[in-house]
C-alpha cells in the first residue's frame, strides 16, 4: 500500500513563464493581450499546499494561505448544508498553454478560446490562489452554477474568508461571466469580518 503524500504541481519560473508566453503568442495569441484584457503577468506561488480532489478526483492545490481560507470556507459551509466542490485550483502557466493548444486542435478559433481561458502568463489560476467551485446537481463550468444554493451562499458569505467572484457580468477584463471562479485576496476576509 502506497500512502506518499501528492506531489505539488511543477511550476514555472520566470524564465519559463516568458518562453510559455513567447509559445502563446506564436498560436495566436495578440502581443497585447495583457493590456487589451487590464491582466497582469502573473507569478506562480513557491509552495502549494493540498486541498484535496477535485471532481474527477485529480488532486488540487492552492498557495497555503488560500488553502487555509479554503479549506475554513468549505467547512463553513458544509455546516450549512452546503457541498463546495472543486473543479480545478492551481494551474501553470504550461499547463493553460496545454489547454490552448488542446481547444485549437479541436477546432476553435484564438477568440472562442479567449472569451473564456486567459492567455498563459495572465490566468488568475497560476497565482495558487483560485478556485473554480461547482456542486451536486450543477455541470461543473457552466453560467448555470449561478442558480445553485452554493453560488447563492458563496454570494452571501465568500467575502468573509477573503474569496471574491473575479469575473462578474461586463467584468472591465472582457472575460466572459464565470460564477464558479472565485480568488482569494491576502487581508479582505480579516477585513470584512472586522466589518461585522
Amino acid at each position: 500500500m502506497n500512502s506518499a503524500l501528492p506531489v505539488p504541481p511543477a511550476r514555472c519560473d520566470t524564465a519559463q513563464r516568458l518562453r510559455v508566453i513567447e509559445a502563446a503568442y506564436a498560436l495566436g495569441i495578440p502581443r497585447d493581450y495583457g493590456t487589451c484584457h487590464k491582466l497582469r503577468i502573473v507569478r506562480e506561488p513557491r509552495e502549494l499546499s493540498s486541498i484535496g480532489n477535485d471532481i474527477n478526483g485529480r488532486a488540487q492545490w492552492l498557495a497555503p494561505r488560500a488553502a487555509r481560507a479554503w479549506t475554513r470556507m468549505s467547512k463553513a459551509a458544509a455546516e450549512k448544508g452546503i457541498e463546495l466542490q472543486i473543479v480545478s485550483a492551481f494551474r501553470s502557466a504550461t499547463y493553460q498553454l496545454g489547454i490552448i493548444e488542446r481547444k485549437l486542435e479541436r477546432g476553435l478559433t484564438m477568440d472562442e478560446i479567449l472569451k473564456v481561458s486567459a492567455a498563459p502568463g495572465f490566468s488568475e489560476h497560476h497565482s495558487g490562489r483560485v478556485v473554480d467551485i461547482t456542486c451536486t446537481g450543477f455541470a461543473a463550468l457552466e453560467e448555470e452554477f449561478e442558480n445553485s444554493p452554493a453560488f447563492a451562499w458563496l454570494q452571501r458569505e465568500a467575502a468573509r474568508f477573503g474569496f471574491a467572484l473575479s469575473y462578474p457580468r461586463n467584468n472591465s477584463h472582457g472575460i466572459a461571466y464565470e460564477p464558479w471562479h472565485w480568488c482569494w485576496r491576502r487581508g479582505q476576509g480579516r477585513r470584512q469580518t472586522n466589518k461585522r
